[in-house]
């Protein structure tokens, strides 16, 4: 076998991405004795990716498209830095095809497939008419050039219904829409077509006939420059929000060997088909009947590989770095071995109670958990800031084990033990996730969050544990004696998400009583002078707790749920309910990028007047009420902030009035 130090032609690679991912290509290169270079955007210059490595060229402002994404930049840094390669990470650059020739002509070893590869598998029309000709099994569809809404309704009736609207250039779900009916199909490709348009600069479409509630899995492929392909086995990401991957594992409970045998031979088939080189992803839809249909294939590494490495002892990113090097994969395909079971959550800066809307601030406390079986991919520094600029995920949380119960197990401990306060998460979601019985079993599909939460996901842990205990920290147990109040007897008010609660303690020598509604509750710090209490007594039984305190509110986690607590006894009294003064606020930071109101325009209640982008989700806004735009603040191409007016609206019976 060749050998990495026989084929060498690089010493020193640039990272041309950020966040975890970033972290983790430099973990891996400095470890195999590459010297390693960092980019970074001007609210970046302190972030962990940066620390790591041995150093970091500055290429631009926060926005993504005037920094990460901008290939003269990128490509600037690494002559700057004296770097002979380029790992893209994934997301920004990866799958670029001008950005791997523009690494090329640089002289620049590009960690990753050729953009003829990425070309071919980057529109998905031109992919699956490739995968068809490669014998690949494929879902029965329309992929033509001719885009005219006839040739659509036409073709629709031909595959029958539903069928699926997709983006040729798409991705993330974007320019993707579910149709069950012919009368709904026009409006389909419109909305589609200009999501499109606006996501990838490319309104071009294609249709597929719908495979309804499937499983999405997906094949770990690998191609070196000597002409060898092999899978290493499946990942199942069924666990989907808005076609975004939620969990994943390895492997698949669908998948038996025979199964996993030919859907691995179909992706290597695919991967061959285009001269495949480096890691890659064929992803497939497997439906209940055992059959599968090629979905689309990613070029580049995924959010989920670790699920891939721990079942199979591989590190993925030192397998590209060597088969880039011109090295040969370091197994064949007989050599493959999964091992145990491995399942990964990705932990969103987001509140899925709202919506899920995107979550921007500072991380005022982060512990990734360190219990055994359980890896942590993150590029998180405490005081850092969550900015609206970039996707919303700031960690992954893996676990392995000898069989997918311990792995699930081992993940909710996992998770349960992962702190980060200053910043709403998903992970109570995440939690109630792995917890479900549909999940335990190993049975979920695609559909499996739309139907277990057909409402969206509500926040119903909240208890009268977490009143009580916070109402005890207000009234200053755990706090040195000498910052502790004068007073030890409290009326509360205690805000917990859009909730009031009133609530009442008393200290009593060493025990505090607390009446939360009509029950009332005995409580005890074991280490009572301590700054930083980390376990508390409720009528009797000890529990686990953190706790970070800034002026008025209180980050209080209690079996595994991080609650934000706001003391608001003495806060002055709330005016009108938002919207109601007919101001329109913007709900989150974000960038404007869309604009449907003019001045003096009457408009109607629940109407779409802007949307607002951030950390690549769109956020539309709606008129809170029906009147006459008497104020427009931004214009398309704003960044605001939460809280910042957008528009004021005028009641046209206010309007009317002499």
């Amino acid at each position: 076998m060749t050998k990495l130090e026989d084929t060498q032609k690089f010493n020193r690679i640039l990272i041309a991405n950020r966040g975890e991912i970033a972290c983790r290509v430099i973990q891996t290169a400095r470890a195999m004795g590459f010297s390693t270079v960092a980019i970074c955007s001007e609210a970046d210059t302190a972030a962990r990716h940066v620390t790591l490595a041995d150093a970091a060229v500055e290429i631009g402002p926060a926005q993504a498209s005037k920094s990460y994404l901008k290939i003269e930049n990128v490509i600037d840094a690494a002559k700057k830095s004296g770097a002979q390669a380029v790992h893209p990470g994934y997301g920004f650059l990866s799958e670029n095809a001008a950005f791997a020739d523009a690494c090329a002509d640089a002289g620049l070893v590009f960690i990753g497939p050729s953009s003829e590869a990425m070309r071919a598998m980057g529109d998905k029309a031109i992919a699956k008419r490739r995968m068809i000709d490669a014998g690949v099994p494929c879902v029965p569809g329309y992929q033509g050039d001719n885009q005219e809404p006839e040739t659509f309704v036409t073709e629709a009736d031909r595959i029958g219904y539903p069928v699926m609207v997709k983006a040729a250039a798409g991705g993330g779900g974007r320019g993707m829409r579910l149709v069950h009916q012919p009368a709904d199909l026009l409006a389909a490709l419109k909305a589609a077509r200009s999501e499109a348009q606006n996501a990838f600069g490319d309104g071009t479409l294609l249709i597929e006939k719908a495979v309804i509630e499937p499983r999405h899995i997906e094949i770990q492929v690998f191609g070196d420059q000597h002409g060898n392909v092999i899978h290493l086995g499946e990942r199942d990401c069924s666990i989907q929000r808005r076609h975004q991957k939620v969990v994943e594992e390895s492997p698949s409970p669908a998948v038996d060997p025979q199964l996993r045998s030919r859907m691995g031979e179909a992706a290597v088939q695919a991967a061959r088909a285009i001269n495949y080189v480096g890691a890659g992803t064929v992803e497939f839809l497997l439906d209940a009947s055992g059959d599968f249909y090629f979905l689309e294939m990613n070029t580049r590494l995924q959010v989920e590989h670790p699920v891939t490495e721990l079942v199979t002892g591989l590190d993925l990113v030192a397998m590209q770095l060597e088969v880039a090097a011109g090295g040969v994969l370091p197994l064949r395909q007989e050599d493959v071995q999964m091992t145990g079971h491995a399942i990964e959550v990705r932990l969103y800066a987001e509140d899925p109670a709202k919506g899920f809307l995107p979550q921007t601030g500072e991380v005022l406390l982060w512990e990734p958990s360190a219990l055994p079986g359980v890896r942590t991919d993150h590029g998180l520094n405490e005081r850092d800031r969550v900015s609206p600029f970039y996707d919303p995920m700031v960690a992954k949380i893996i676990a392995h084990g000898e069989d997918r119960e311990v792995a699930r197990r081992r993940l909710m401990s996992g998770l349960s033990d992962t702190v980060l306060f200053g910043i709403t998460t998903n992970k109570s979601f995440l939690l109630d996730i792995l917890a479900d019985q549909e999940f335990v079993a190993g049975v979920a599909t695609t559909a499996f969050i739309e139907r277990r939460f057909p409402d969206g996901w509500k926040d119903d842990q909240i208890s009268n544990d977490v009143l009580t205990v916070a109402a005890v920290l207000f009234c200053g147990a755990g706090q040195a004696p000498d910052l502790r109040p004068t007073w030890l007897n409290a009326e509360l008010i205690l805000r917990v998400g859009d909730t009031d609660h009133g609530i009442s303690a008393r200290a009593e020598d060493d025990l505090w009583k607390v009446l939360a509604g009509d029950q009332e509750r005995t409580v005890r710090f074991p280490n009572a002078n301590s700054t930083d209490p980390k376990e508390v007594v409720v009528d009797g039984m000890h529990r686990q707790i953190r706790v970070l305190r800034q002026e008025e509110r209180l980050y209080l986690e209690l079996d595994g749920r991080v609650r934000m607590v706001e003391d608001r006894t003495y806060a002055p009294a709330e005016g009108l309910a938002a919207g109601s003064d007919g101001l329109v606020r913007a709900p989150m930071n974000g960038l404007v990028t869309f604009l449907d109101v003019a001045l003096g325009e009457v408009v109607e209640k629940g109407r779409v007047v802007a949307v607002l982008e951030a950390m690549k989700m769109q956020h539309r806004i709606l008129a809170p009420k029906a009147g006459r735009i008497d104020k427009v603040a931004v214009e398309v191409g704003s960044q605001v902030a939460t809280r910042d007016v957008l528009f004021e609206i005028e009641e046209l019976v206010k309007a009317a009035a002499p």
